[in-house]
């Protein structure tokens, strides 16, 4: 048998044994666009049925007028940004990219698209690789979620609020608008947790946290700073209404117990009240700063009230 028929056929197997232990979809094209080659796990990730898949043998038309790509345009979302794309790297050889799709039954692929030449430069086609990675997207989301909430009342974290209210900090500067911010601290809760346990002590804190978030506005924030103390950042708030709301988030707090295994359990809240300075590099570090001062106030005057800075 001629050698170099051997080799030839070695290097076709080896291809097609690579490709097909690939755990990503493969797809390739000649310098005209049209399809040599791909894997069974490209097949898979596109879901492409057995009666729609072409002849690995045939030669293929150019790929956006190909009956394959069109069974791909209709799993995304974005189709013509997809269409567009592929046509750009097509025009331009040299390119590469590494880049996120997303299919209308919520998966995401990671595709990946290179341009094939040979020692001398020349341009011999492209190759596509498409990975499934949905679940390290939704893992991804989670660790975020986890990092941005509290898992026992659902408010923000101390740093997720703190960054939130960067933000709004700088909205209000753009445009002019005014700040406010409330602390809070549950009165007694040691006293709660000792008499009734922890457990009932965390249903405490979830059940007014979801409370205070029904009395507050869908633009204001609620964070988690401590234990038992909360914050709570109103945006495009004068001192009036900055009193008016830490008033009823007080009148809530005390005006229905919490129901904790069947028992009853009275709870009232100190609020400080103080306004965001937004021509402050550090407005809302002070703001706080001021509103804690303003809660240690309503503490030392008795408690279950609202002072201001």
């Amino acid at each position: 048998m001629d050698t170099d028929y051997q080799q030839s056929q070695f290097n076709h197997s080896l291809l097609r044994a690579i490709q097909e232990a690939s755990p990503d979809g493969i797809l390739v094209v000649d310098q005209h666009s049209h399809i040599i080659s791909f894997n069974q796990r490209f097949l898979d990730i596109w879901k492409i049925d057995e009666e729609c898949r072409p002849d690995q043998q045939a030669v293929f038309d150019k790929l956006p007028e190909d009956s394959l790509l069109d069974f791909a345009l209709r799993q995304l979302k974005h189709p013509d940004e997809f269409l567009q794309r592929i046509q750009e790297l097509y025009e331009n050889p040299a390119m590469h990219e590494h880049t996120e799709i997303e299919l209308i039954d919520e998966r995401t692929l990671e595709r990946h698209s290179a341009g094939l030449h040979d020692d001398q430069g020349n341009y011999l086609g492209r190759v596509w690789f498409f990975r499934d990675i949905t679940q390290q997207k939704r893992n991804e989301a989670l660790l975020q979620e986890l990092a941005w909430r509290d898992p026992l009342t659902e408010t923000m974290t101390r740093g997720h609020f703190l960054e939130r209210a960067e933000e709004e900090l700088q909205r209000a500067q753009r445009y002019g608008h005014s700040l406010a911010v409330i602390m809070l601290d549950l009165d007694h809760f040691k006293h709660i947790n000792d008499r009734y346990g922890h457990s009932a002590g965390d249903c405490v804190l979830k059940t007014l946290c979801q409370r205070w978030l029904e009395t507050l506005r869908n633009s204001d924030l609620l964070g988690r700073i401590g234990g038992e103390e909360f914050a709570i950042l109103l945006p495009q708030s004068d001192q009036q209404t900055a009193l008016l709301t830490a008033e009823r988030i007080r009148s809530v707090t005390q005006s229905q117990p919490v129901i904790s295994d069947a028992t009853e359990i009275n709870c009232t809240v100190s609020c400080g009240v103080a306004m965001v300075e937004n021509t402050q590099h550090d407005g809302i570090k002070v703001a706080l700063k001021h509103a804690d001062n303003a809660l240690y106030s309503a503490k030392e005057l008795g408690r279950n009230r609202v002072e201001y800075f």
